[in-house]
């Protein structure tokens, strides 16, 4: 009995010791329920925004499927690899500071152990863009379900004159 306790009290510390990283939680947008459950909360398809932490003037838009259920209320079921990403311009750009070729911009439990989401960062020097993949990994196994998108580095508004590059940020 007394393992017991002490696994809820490790999984419990685990779980809400692993907050998301690199930035601010996202901005939940909205959620729509996908498969209605009798008893228990419906499975639900839940938009998210987040602003890039190193690159001003760049928000990404995420959905991921959350599950419903027993096991989605009490947060010990494994969710899907489902993610798709939109990431954009939404101001003038301005790095922070360097980076390093795919860092992580944002990651996320998606089970209590094994699999976690990730939405790093590159640049494409040659053409002066952004460049954001979302995917899920699982310990184990993997997961080979991703999404990609694109930000080109370009001046906002008649005033924004200096374009950056974002290969001078790259480490």
């Amino acid at each position: 009995m007394r393992w017991r306790i002490r696994l809820l009290v490790l999984v419990t510390l685990t779980w809400a010791g692993s907050p998301a990283w690199a930035g601010d939680e996202p901005d939940l947008i909205f959620r729509r329920s996908t498969v209605f459950k009798l008893l228990s909360p419906n499975d639900k398809l839940a938009t998210y925004g987040i602003d890039d932490p190193v690159v001003e003037g760049v928000a990404c838009h995420f959905t991921v499927p959350e599950r419903g259920g027993v096991k989605g209320w009490l947060g010990i079921a494994e969710e899907v690899s489902d993610i798709s990403l939109a990431c954009r311009q939404i101001g003038p750009i301005h790095f922070k500071g360097k980076t390093a070729q795919g860092e992580d911009m944002f990651r996320q439990r998606r089970s209590v152990f094994f699999k976690k989401m990730q939405i790093v960062r590159g640049c494409d020097a040659k053409r002066n863009v952004l460049v954001y993949m979302v995917y899920s990994d699982k310990l184990i196994e993997g997961s080979p379900k991703n999404s990609t998108s694109s930000v080109p580095v370009m001046p906002w508004g008649p005033t924004d004159a200096t374009v950056q590059k974002c290969g001078d940020f790259i480490e």
